[in-house]
């Protein structure tokens, strides 16, 4: 089965919108650059989106931070590459979604709450918010998506610990 072909940016431009949508809600919204699309993978630049910082306790994400995205239309997870307004690499945080839908330069990702944090030296890799999907109920409503979801979690974090991301982003 061949990929489907890519859709162009709104208008001719490289502007595009991410949006992030949790239980049928829009979650976040925010503009990014589109640096490629190949048909299967979408790559997006944009800055921290949300105001202020926000301290994980692992990584602090804040204004000057640069995000480079990388969503897939075949693939339950999204890897987003974090580097600070330094330029230097803080880690990748990975988004477990449904695969991503573009449509007219926006591109629509479901977030299934699991994430997986990597930090820029692979040694802290971190499974984060099991407590919310298991809380989601999504294993009772779409058994599919949540073995989907997991499997997705489960491959991101063996990646990790073997090959490291970068294997995938190449």
């Amino acid at each position: 089965m061949s990929a489907p072909s890519p859709e162009p940016p709104a208008a001719g431009t490289r502007r595009w919108a991410v949006v992030l949508t949790k239980a049928g809600r829009v979650k976040i919204r925010y503009p990014a650059e589109l640096v490629r699309d190949d048909g299967a993978r979408v790559t997006v630049r944009a800055p921290w989106a949300a105001p202020g910082a926000r301290d994980f306790g692992f990584v602090r994400f804040e204004p000057g931070d640069v995000f480079t995205e990388h969503y897939w239309r075949d693939r339950w997870f999204a890897v987003k590459e974090v580097r600070g307004g330094d330029g230097a690499l803080k880690g990748w945080y990975c988004d477990i979604t449904r695969p991503a839908v573009v449509a007219d330069g926006v591109l629509t990702v479901e977030d299934l709450d699991l994430d997986l944090w990597v930090s820029a030296d692979g040694n802290a890799v971190l499974r984060l918010d099991e407590d919310e999907f298991e809380e989601s109920g999504l294993a009772g409503r779409d058994p599919a998506a949540a073995g989907a979801a997991t499997a997705a979690l489960d491959e991101l974090e063996h990646l990790a610990r073997t090959e490291g991301l970068t294997t995938l982003l190449a």
